[in-house]
């Protein structure tokens, strides 16, 4: 199984109806956790039981009042989503995977689902999509081929909307080119691959600083909650968007390419929750997006029949030698390791991805 994401083509009607049906979705989700939460005191009801008890509230009685007619306007399978996203919500509470759910905001990224009541619809390889209860989009890339699936996730990014989906199939594998690689993940170069390639990093959000700082600033002087207000904030969500869609196309396409051409891949299984408590580090970090580049190429490994080993973080690759095994301090700040036993001089990250490349798993 896997997802595919596509970035939708819409006019000012076609986006303003996405942004009612998010509304309805926050609305119908803040309605459901309140309910549940003022439950509390009221005797041991069950997550599920509670919710199912709203769900019949919202279609017997709050749809009907007057002032909620207008989501007799909008898809009813989008509060029935919602509310399957707050027994969700719930059940990952319980199960101590997150903490308890939280009221839904306008500022919050602006989602909802809607699914097929008549099981799994058919998606033709063209630049258009028809979403179930919604209508007929355009698409800014059409259908690499023919899909099925039943449940559709639409999410707003910056000013863009993108419609997701699931396929239950299986990529089939390819035959890669090349054996074997290590790589060695940096601050200064993003990915230096023991064959000699580089690959800098775009560092977006270092690029993108001042300007969120003046308007960051600019909020916080106007009136909480003002059109103006709400202006700077869009503003500065369009930069995030940006700034979220430059890291992802360098970790989309770099780990796109490692899986499609290398048949084992060596990488060191950093600690970067760890690597993040070091401050003068932990904004470049976040920026260069360490853990998303792990979680990419881990599943596009699986979906083109590449290996990918995960080599312990407290290898010492950046400390040895790649030619004669000597081991020497390296601090950062050296760009060469200069070897005092062999006499080889080689660049610092190199050396590091031709040791990850020549790393063996120690025997039982």
């Amino acid at each position: 199984m896997f997802s595919v994401k596509l970035a939708l083509k819409l006019n000012n009607r076609e986006a303003t109806l996405m942004a009612k049906h998010a509304g309805f979705r926050r609305v119908v989700f803040n309605m459901g956790l309140s309910l549940r939460t003022q439950m509390y005191s009221e005797g041991k009801f069950s997550d599920s039981k509670v919710i199912n008890e709203v769900k019949k509230v919202l279609t017997n009685r709050v749809k009907k009042q007057p002032e909620f007619a207008w989501m007799n306007q909008l898809s009813s399978r989008v509060y029935q989503n919602a509310l399957i996203d707050l027994k969700d919500a719930f059940s990952r509470y319980r199960s101590g995977k997150s903490g308890h759910p939280t009221l839904a905001s306008r500022r919050n990224k602006q989602s909802f689902t809607v699914d097929s009541s008549n099981g799994k619809v058919v998606l033709s390889a063209v630049n258009t999509i028809k979403i179930p209860t919604l209508g007929t989009f355009r698409l800014h890339e059409p259908l690499e081929c023919n899909f099925v699936s039943q449940t559709f996730t639409l999410s707003k990014e910056g000013s863009h909307w993108f419609v997701s989906f699931c396929v239950d199939v299986e990529r089939l594998p390819i035959q890669q080119l090349q054996d074997s690689i290590g790589i060695d993940l940096g601050v200064k170069v993003f990915a230096t691959l023991s064959n000699n390639q580089v690959f800098d990093a775009p560092k977006p959000l270092k690029r993108a600083k001042t300007k969120l700082a003046i308007l960051q600033r600019q909020a916080s002087k106007q009136v909480n909650g003002s059109n103006n207000q709400g202006k700077t904030y869009n503003k500065i969500s369009q930069i995030h968007s940006r700034i979220s869609a430059h890291r992802k196309d360098l970790l989309h396409k770099l780990t796109t390419y490692l899986a499609k051409t290398f048949k084992l891949i060596k990488i060191e299984d950093l600690n970067v929750k760890g690597m993040m408590a070091n401050h003068n580090l932990a904004e470049a970090i976040s920026d260069l997006g360490f853990y998303e580049f792990k979680r990419q190429l881990t599943y596009k490994c699986q979906m083109y029949g590449a290996s990918l080993v995960l080599i312990d973080q407290w290898f010492p690759s950046s400390k040895t030698c790649s030619h004669c095994g000597n081991k020497k301090d390296m601090p950062l700040n050296l760009r060469t390791y200069d070897c005092p036993v062999c006499g080889r001089s080689i660049d610092h990250d190199l050396n590091a991805s031709l040791n990850i490349l020549n790393w063996e798993q120690p025997s039982a």
